[in-house]
C-alpha cells in the first residue's frame, strides 16, 4: 500500500477543482503555483491553450522590488503585476484557479492584491 504524499494529495485537488473551472476569452482562468520560494500566475485562456499573462518573483522587473520582503509582500507584488498586465491586454474578469492550495496566506495574498488592482474574480 503506498502512502499518498502531500504533492499527491494538492495534485488530486487541483484535479477536482480543474473539471469544474474552464478559462475561456472572455473569462480566462488566473492560475497560482506556489513553490518554497516563489510564487507564479498565469491568466491562462482553456480554450485556445495560451498563456495571456504571466507573473512570478523570478521576473527581472520585481526580483528587485522582492529581494529581502516577506513572502506574503511578494505574493501581494505578483498579484498586482499580473493584474496590470491583463487589464493591459483587456482582461477585466478571470476565474481564480487556487492549483489545490487553501485559500490562505500566500494565495490569498495574491488574489486581494489582484483584486485591488482592478481584476475581478
Amino acid at each position: 500500500m503506498s502512502k499518498i504524499t502531500p504533492r499527491d494529495a494538492r495534485i488530486r485537488r487541483h484535479r477536482r477543482i480543474r473539471s469544474d473551472l474552464k478559462g475561456t476569452a472572455e473569462q480566462p482562468r488566473l492560475c497560482v503555483f506556489r513553490s518554497l520560494n516563489h510564487i507564479y500566475a498565469q491568466v491562462i485562456n482553456d480554450e485556445a491553450g495560451a498563456t495571456l499573462v504571466s507573473a512570478s518573483t523570478i521576473v527581472e522587473e520585481l526580483k528587485a522590488k522582492a529581494d529581502g520582503t516577506k513572502k506574503i509582500d511578494q505574493a501581494k507584488l505578483v498579484g498586482s503585476l499580473v493584474a496590470k498586465q491583463a487589464l493591459g491586454k483587456g482582461i477585466k474578469q478571470v476565474v481564480f484557479d487556487r492549483g489545490g492550495y487553501r485559500y490562505h496566506g500566500r494565495v490569498k495574498a495574491l488574489a486581494e492584491a489582484a483584486r485591488q488592482a482592478g481584476l475581478k474574480f
